[in-house]
């Protein structure tokens, strides 16, 4: 390294976008829901992660909440 380029009396700061980066996570998806964003990612030009993780920050973005009904036990 150049002697210019002397970076030793840099004063370190925290990363701005750490807050904003991907944490990578496992999940098991039905193969019919993978198939359906692998069609949309590919028509729309984008990997289908990305495309799920658009999806669900819509989600988040609308607060949607998910309605389950489970049925009764007899």
């Amino acid at each position: 390294m150049k002697a210019e380029y002397d970076l030793s009396n840099m004063k370190s700061r925290r990363n701005p976008y750490a807050s904003k980066l991907k944490k990578p996570v496992t999940m098991r998806l039905s193969e019919d829901v993978v198939v359906y964003f692998k069609d949309m990612a590919a028509n729309a030009g984008v990997p289908y992660q990305s495309l799920i993780n658009l999806y669900l920050r819509d989600c988040v973005t609308q607060h949607r909440q998910v309605q389950i009904a489970w049925p009764a036990k007899s």
